[in-house]
């Protein structure tokens, strides 16, 4: 079982590699990442939304000696809150909800990986089952079910924020924060954008049914210098786009999309220096609102779900 791959990256390199950088900061994590991977220490990965956390999770099971079994995501937003066990072992005759028949869970494959990504939007309740989880590897209710796992925690929030306004537990903190990498932000890293984009356009390439895709020195250049807020999951996004309505086999300026031509920025307004963050913010989510064809596109875009997505909408009274 494999699941959760973020849209765009092929399945590796030619050395087997699902991510690379080309930034040495970047590099030089990476190099620690593999050396962790050999052990079997719980592992939390940071940073913000789009980074890749679920891309280096799946080369940590690569890299590690589970690597043969399977690979597990699970995205605890989605986790039922009176079901958490039966959504995770499955459940069995005679179980708490009255089940027929037995129904595997999404753990169901010992020896492998799991990453339990948003990890901080667990309940309170759910937080004190997965503490039990993480520290025994098993869950408690008419039998005990367990399993042999190494877990991967992801979370784009900072989780040390969550404890200190009580929102997360402390003890889960402590039992999560093993070993910690925090995955830099593409504006940081960009050397590697036209790195990501040449990959991604391989991939895209097929799904838009054309001949191998290359990019303009002008698009290129629109590329390095945007500083990407959703980023790696927003570029592949704009690279879907251009792609599909690019003239030829080369993505020119032209067909990036507005947020990319005119980026909103204190280089391009007149007076900026008096404009508030939110003033920003507004006029970029409006950009991608009418560069995305669906509210879920626009979400994937700017890093968030859609459930963030129509609050901000609303706040900010974009129709």
């Amino acid at each position: 079982m494999d699941v959760g791959r973020l849209n765009g990256f092929p399945e590796a390199n030619e050395d087997g590699l699902l991510i690379e950088s080309r930034n040495p900061a970047m590099t030089a994590l990476l190099e620690t990442v593999q050396r962790a991977a050999a052990g079997d220490s719980t592992i939390l990965l940071t940073g913000e939304s789009g980074t890749g956390k679920d891309v280096l999770a799946r080369q940590i099971h690569r890299w590690s000696p589970r690597r043969h079994r399977p690979f597990v995501v699970i995205n605890c937003g989605t986790l039922a809150e009176l079901l958490m066990e039966n959504e995770l072992f499955g459940h069995v005759r005679g179980s708490s909800i009255g089940a027929a028949d037995d129904k595997p869970g999404r753990l169901e494959a010992d020896g492998g990986t799991m990453l339990f990504d948003e990890i901080a939007d667990l309940s309170t309740s759910q937080q004190a089952k997965f503490l039990c989880f993480v520290q025994d590897r098993s869950f408690s209710s008419n039998r005990t079910l367990g399993v042999d796992v190494r877990v991967v925690a992801a979370s784009n929030r900072n989780l040390e924020a969550e404890v200190a306004a009580g929102r997360f537990r402390k003890d889960l903190y402590y039992r999560l924060n093993v070993i910690t990498f925090t995955l830099p932000p593409l504006r940081e890293r960009t050397q590697d954008i036209l790195l990501f984009a040449d990959w991604m356009l391989k991939g895209i390439s097929n799904i838009v049914g054309r001949r191998e895709l290359s990019i303009a020195p002008d698009a290129a250049e629109a590329l390095i210098n945007y500083r990407w807020p959703g980023n790696i999951r927003e570029l592949h996004n704009a690279l879907m786009r251009a792609a599909a309505l690019a003239r030829s086999e080369t993505i020119t300026f032209g067909d990036l999309p507005d947020s990319l031509r005119y980026p909103v920025s204190s280089m391009s307004v007149p007076g900026a220096h008096g404009i508030r963050l939110k003033d920003f913010e507004r006029e970029h989510i409006i950009r991608v609102l009418a560069d995305s064809p669906t509210l879920g596109q626009a979400a994937a875009t700017l890093g968030i779900n859609v459930t963030t997505l129509w609050r901000k909408r609303r706040h900010y009274g974009i129709t």
